[in-house]
């Protein structure tokens, strides 16, 4: 089956631990895990997360936790067809900044999946936005 992946770049105004931790953080408005109808949430390598938003269970396990530079989970949903994909988040000074970087692959080639995109778009937006106007207030 053809998949598809899509990638996302922010420079975050903060160092790098704190971006990697507050991502993790379900209490920091622009993480997936903040906006949520019901969230369990254990992020360590094979520690399980369940995260459901507007009626739509999203679940998975994280494979990679390598504190600060790098997440990864598998992610699975009705928009991937059932299917497991996979997230990966690094997290590289630039500077003073973060750059950071979230990929989302293996993906069904599928209208649903496509959504991601903009989910993954309306979350990274926010993060950023959250940070930057922390970083303002210092």
């Amino acid at each position: 089956m053809k998949t598809l992946e899509f990638k996302f770049e922010r420079t975050i105004p903060a160092p790098q631990r704190e971006v990697f931790e507050a991502w993790l953080n379900p209490k920091v408005p622009g993480t997936p895990w903040y906006e949520n109808d019901k969230l369990i949430l254990n992020p360590e390598v094979n520690g399980f997360f369940y995260w459901l938003i507007k009626g739509t269970a999203h679940y998975g396990r994280f494979t990679e936790m390598a504190r600060p530079g790098r997440i990864q989970y598998t992610w699975m949903s009705r928009y991937t067809l059932g299917e497991e994909s996979l997230v990966t988040v690094t997290f590289t000074n630039k500077g003073e900044d973060t750059l950071m970087t979230l990929v989302h692959s293996n993906l069904p080639d599928h209208e649903l999946a496509k959504s991601h995109k903009e989910g993954w778009t309306y979350f990274m937006d926010k993060f950023l936005d959250t940070l930057d106007k922390k970083a303002a207030r210092k």
